[in-house]
This record gives C-alpha cells, structure tokens and sequence, in this order.
C-alpha cells in the first residue's frame, strides 16, 4: 500500500482536503493526522475491519481499548452517563486541550477514555468523519509518539491509506490521562496537565447564578457574592441567562446600583447557559420557578443542586412570600433597588454556606 501524504496548512486549513481524510475514515481506512499533543491514527471505531487494522498496525494487544476524539465537548454525553460535576469543571478548564479522561462507559463494566483536541484538523477531521473516531498516537507500540507527520511515517509507510502533514505538534508530548472511572480522578499518565492542576480544578466550588438575560438579577448576585467572599480562590462564582441569543454587558441600572456598594461591574458580559456550564455547577440559584424548569429541561440530573434565591432569604414566621424574584429590566430605578434588596438578603446566608 502507499501512503498518500496530504499537506494541510494548520493555521488556514483546507477543508476540503480534510473532507477527503474524512471519506477515508468512512470507507474503513486509516489517516495520520496531527493535534496540538502528537500525531495520531484515525479509524472508525463502529468499524470491525478498521479497529483490526488499527491493532495490527499499532501492534496492541486486544484487551488495551483506544482513546476517542469529539469535536464538541458536550458530546461526551453520548458515552457516559457520568454526572459527577469534577468531570465537567476539568472539561470546562481544559476542553479542547491534552487531557483525556476516562470515565464510565454506557455498557455496563466498561470505561472509555475521551478527549477534544485543540487543533483545527484534528477537530474537523473528527467532525467531517461522521462517525466515533478512534485515535491513538501514530507510532508502533512502545516507540515514542512523533510530533511530525515524517516521525509518524517512519513506523507507519505503507500501513495507512493517507497522512495528513500538518507541521510540527505544538505541544509534542501526549495528553494528559485523567481517570474518573473509580471515583476521585487521579493521574494514569502525566503531560502537561499535571496532577496539582486536577487537585486546584475539582477542589474549587462553582456557584451559578441564573436569570433571562444575564444583565441584571444574576449579575447582581455574581458580583456581590464574589465582593462578599473575599476573593476566595476556593470558589468559582458564574451567572448566566436562560434566554441570551447575543453577548450583552449588564444594564446601566444594574451597574450603577452595584458600584454604589463599590463593585464593579461594568466588564461583565452575558453568556447563556449550556450543558457543561450546568454540569459543573455545585450549586445553581435561579431567580424564579420558570428558570429552574428551563434549567431541568436542559439537564435534569442537576436537580437536587437547583435552587431558588428566595429559598434564602427568612421569611417572618407564618407569612409567605412569593419565590420568585421580578425582573427589573425596563422599570424604575426602584424597582433595581427593590431587586437588589432580596439579592443581598438572600446573599447573607449563601456566603455562610459556601
């Protein structure tokens, strides 16, 4: 066989060279491709021909299983069913990037290692492949992995039906290995993330405020908790929106009322919530009942970390109140102090837990 070699810019990369790569995967065949790590083989994992041809080639034996790659980080979904918020604080912190972890696989008894590269030919290599990309380092057993696509032809000529050359892996040693799949992740192999990165990521709590359009209620809550907490860096304190379509700085009334209390605000910019964002968060305080339902229906394993502001703030013996917190957004200045009154209420007992 000859290995057809495809030069593939890795700032400014053909696409439709990497389609071509990509149609080869699908056929069952092999591709040398590059990450940011090391150079690695790509092969369809669904496909039994491929993943024996990627053993023979690798020289491995049958019971080492192979790493995946995703293109997207909430994809990791689709393998695991791993809720574990230490899980997505280190997707969130090093996706794309060198750390694959292994986690819990579907099948019961079985792990699968993940990763999502930082490298545009790798990721569109990955999504254009259209199927599970299976991908270890392009080398023979036990030979060190190449960071060039000329090292990784060197135990691979002939092997494959192409190899992309991307240059030089910027990183040039292999991902870090994370395993999540007995409990507290701990280090299987060391690159550049190493094991005190792991301990400083997962240690540190996440608190998520969520209201509509992150520029008002959540925003006056991420911010005064982070003034009331000194600093820790022991927690990571977020907001977000239920209903942000386009990034958006907090409004003009929100800003002022919080620089009276001298925190500023005016960097602020509005995200809305996502999937890993949801994931990682220990504790997610919404502003009224319709934000926790829109939160459910996006993650429903977060449940039990889901709260109202209100749930905070004591309520005089035998009264209720209404849980919900308004939105101030279009009305009286007075309205954003009546708002930021029940914020900071609430904030009293909040800090004291975390």
């Amino acid at each position: 066989m000859k290995t057809e070699v495809i030069e593939v810019h890795p700032q400014f990369p053909d696409y439709k060279k990497i389609a071509y790569c990509a149609g080869i995967i699908r056929k069952g065949g092999l591709v040398v491709f590059p990450t940011e790590t090391v150079y690695g083989i790509a092969a369809d994992l669904s496909s039994e021909r491929a993943m024996k041809r990627l053993r023979e080639v690798k020289r491995r034996a049958e019971e080492k299983p192979f790493s995946i790659l995703i293109s997207q980080a909430g994809l990791i979904s689709n393998y695991t069913l791993m809720t574990d918020p230490a899980l997505y604080k280190l997707i969130d912190a090093y996706w794309p990037g060198p750390l694959t972890v292994v986690v819990p696989a579907k099948e019961p008894d079985k792990t699968i290692g993940v990763r999502m590269p930082d490298h545009p030919i790798a990721l569109k290599l990955v999504q254009e492949s259209q199927c599970t990309i299976a991908a270890p380092s392009a080398n023979f057993e036990g030979n060190d992995p190449p960071t060039t696509c000329q090292e990784a032809l060197r135990d691979l000529d002939g092997l494959v039906e192409a190899a992309i050359d991307g240059g030089t892996a910027k990183i040039g040693i292999s991902s870090s290995v994370v395993d999540f799949s007995k409990g507290n992740p701990t280090i299987l192999r060391e690159g550049v993330v190493k094991q005190e990165d792991i301990d400083r990521v997962v240690k540190r709590k996440t608190i998520l405020f969520v209201c509509t359009g992150n520029s008002c209620r959540s925003v006056m809550a991420e911010y005064l908790l982070k003034s009331m907490a000194g600093g820790r860096d022991n927690i990571e304190v977020l907001s977000a929106g239920t209903g942000v379509f386009l990034q958006t700085t907090a409004s003009a009334e929100t800003i002022s009322i919080l620089k009276e209390e001298g925190i500023d605000a005016s960097q602020h910019l509005s995200q809305a919530i996502h999937t890993i964002l949801l994931k990682k968060s220990d504790l997610i305080i919404v502003m009224t009942r319709n934000h926790r339902q829109q939160v459910l229906e996006r993650v429903p394993e977060v449940e039990k970390r889901v709260y109202l502001l209100r749930e905070f703030v004591n309520a005089p013996a035998g009264s209720q109140i209404d849980l919900d917190v308004p939105d101030p957004i279009g009305q009286p200045h007075y309205a954003y102090k009546e708002c930021y009154a029940i914020v900071k209420e609430a904030m009293h007992k909040i800090v004291e837990l975390v």
